[in-house]
């Protein structure tokens, strides 16, 4: 099934306004994906983590540079992390009215992010961003790991059913998570 609009995950800017590594890359490659697969619409997805502004105007403004036009971005500045990404998202996907999105992010961290997007019953993909040049097999392999560790907290938290409050209260009488 074809996405309706390709989703990018934040991530760290290195100062003000100024984009990192990782959210040049995951940019870059979120353009492409929506370029090659004739996809109309790029969300980008993250708010204030550090300091202002927030990620999704920093993504904007490098998606701009490569050629998007204001008419296909979608901005969601609220989102702190994975799971925020994905209710915040979620809701832009339901308000209108999509039914698929592909969602890029770094490699070791789409496990997760699939995990959580699906888990809040929405029907995604996923276009992992090319892995860092010059990022060592040892580094690869630890965030992998690392981000082990963070789906296993993930998963504990839907068990609970944490997530169901944000849920009820972004997607109002639309939630159908379990």
């Amino acid at each position: 099934m074809q996405s309706d609009a390709v989703v990018v995950l934040g991530a760290a800017v290195i100062a003000p306004g100024e984009p990192g590594p990782a959210m040049r890359r995951r940019v870059a490659h979120a353009v492409a994906v929506m370029r090659d697969c004739h996809i109309s619409y790029l969300v980008l997805s993250g708010g204030v983590v550090g300091d202002q502004p927030a990620e999704a105007h920093v993504m904007r403004t490098l998606a701009k540079h490569l050629g998007v036009a204001d008419e296909q971005i979608v901005i969601e500045d609220r989102s702190r992390n994975t799971f925020e990404n994905a209710v915040y998202s979620g809701r832009i996907m339901i308000d209108r009215d999509w039914r698929r999105m592909t969602i890029v992010t770094d490699g070791f961290h789409m496990y997760r992010a699939l995990y959580v997007f699906r888990r809040l019953g929405l029907s995604v993909d996923g276009a992992p961003a090319p892995r860092p040049p010059g990022m060592s097999s040892g580094s690869w392999l630890k965030a992998h790991i690392n981000e082990f560790w963070h789906w296993v907290y993930c998963a504990w938290l839907f068990r609970i059913g944490r997530h169901r409050p944000i849920v009820a209260k972004v997607w109002g009488t639309r939630a159908r998570c379990d």
